[in-house]
């Protein structure tokens, strides 16, 4: 029978790596940094996401083998910034001897102080000793500053992308992370309960602050009356306060722009608002919302980043299909969840993963559910995502270390 002590060393898991064991360190710190622009349990779940990707950065970099880059160079986006500073600083700074990260004006405070708990830890000089560097530069003096760089990596509005990627050398890699609709398709076999359940906690995420969450919702006549009103019975339920409540899932939104832009969409289909609808200029609410849209192969919805569900009546997966296939959709083609619709065939590229149109499809998951730090992010649309290299534009799932690595070209090739 083994020594108890040895007992007990083998029933321990292993010691945390170094960045791991910085965050952990600072939990309390970087929660209270997120919680100033986000939720509390949006705060919970990008440390989370964080810790996770940490820890699985060994095994990604293993697989993918990404050469040594001398400096990368990164445009921060505006929300998920913690998880941002671990997806494209702390994992990269195995393969990058230096970065160089630019904030969003929008949260240039938070990030600011995101990096300054990370870098100001004793262990991370060790763990870092190139170091991660956080510049106050203007956007045209950083593309400047990148152009020096051998690679880069842009979060933000794809015409900013384009823009970007046409100033840089063409031996610089850039890979351009955007957005897009990410369209939840619930068919007539779907399990509506459920479904239901899945629309509003991705949709009401952060206060519906995410690029992953769907900005519609495609129903099939047959199953779309009782959806909606699960819908509404779910929105109904969900916790609105102040962004110091713990128990609060919707609050106010950070950005002021994204309020106006709210309130611009839902007074202009105020006929078809059955629950919610009311924005506060004054305090950046907007109440959890419901839209109930009749079929539309022209519609064209908006990125919200709002807590706003809008729901679009189909009437056969022929439709849907259509739709995913116009100019636009394709160009913003990023993700496309199918839950019940049987008759919508996702065809499989020859890397093995289910798109419709440039879609990934999702087999009854959201795409928030679905996301991995540590695997390709986003679809096959220039808009949600691509990579430029050598004056080559490519549209596909973008990992920074697969990009550096062999299966960059390979990703490339099985499109």
């Amino acid at each position: 029978m083994p020594e108890p002590h040895v007992m007990d060393h083998a029933s321990q898991p292993p010691p945390p790596d170094p960045a791991t064991a910085i965050l952990l360190r600072n939990r309390s710190e970087l929660l209270a940094a997120l919680e100033s622009v986000t939720t509390r349990a949006a705060a919970v779940a990008e440390f989370d996401s964080a810790l996770a990707a940490l820890r699985g950065a060994r095994a990604e970099t293993d697989a993918h083998r990404p050469r040594t880059i001398t400096e990368l160079g990164v445009f921060l986006p505006s929300n998920n910034i913690l998880y941002s500073y671990v997806l494209f600083g702390l994992i990269p700074s195995g393969f990058a001897g230096h970065i160089v990260m630019r904030p969003s004006r929008r949260v240039g405070e938070e990030s600011r102080r995101i990096h300054r708990v990370i870098t100001s830890d004793p262990a991370f000089r060790d763990a870092h000793p190139a170091g991660i560097e956080l510049t106050d530069m203007t956007q045209r003096q950083f593309i400047a500053r990148c152009a020096q760089t051998e690679a880069v990596v842009f979060n933000g509005r794809p015409e900013n992308a384009r823009e970007v990627g046409t100033t840089l050398p063409h031996r610089t890699l850039l890979l351009a992370f955007g957005s897009g609709p990410n369209p939840i398709v619930v068919g007539p076999e779907a399990e509506l309960a459920s479904t239901a359940r899945d629309i509003v906690r991705t949709r009401t995420h952060n206060s519906g602050q995410d690029c992953l969450c769907p900005d519609v919702v495609l129903a099939h006549d047959s199953i779309a009356d009782d959806l909606v009103t699960a819908l509404c019975e779910a929105l109904r339920s969900t916790a609105v306060g102040p962004l110091s409540d713990p128990a609060t899932t919707v609050g106010p939104l950070c950005y002021p722009d994204a309020v106006r832009q709210a309130a611009a969409f839902l007074d202009a289909h105020r006929d078809h608002i059955r629950e919610g609808g009311r924005v506060d200029h004054r305090t950046g609410l907007v109440t959890p919302t419901l839209l109930d849209l009749t079929w539309d192969d022209s519609f064209l919805p908006p990125e919200f980043f709002a807590p706003v569900v809008c729901v679009m009546r189909y009437g056969t997966a022929t439709d849907v299909s259509r739709w995913l296939h116009t100019p636009t959709e394709r160009r913003r083609g990023m993700y496309v969840s199918v839950y019940g619709e049987p008759k919508l065939r996702p065809r499989t590229t020859p890397s093995g993963t289910p798109r419709i149109a440039t879609a990934v499809s999702l087999d009854s998951r959201t795409a928030l559910d679905a996301e991995n730090g540590n695997e390709p992010l986003g679809g096959y649309g220039p808009d949600a995502g691509h990579v430029r290299t050598h004056g080559t534009v490519t549209a596909r799932p973008l990992l920074l270390s697969a990009e550096l690595g062999k299966s960059g070209t390979e990703m490339g090739a099985a499109q």
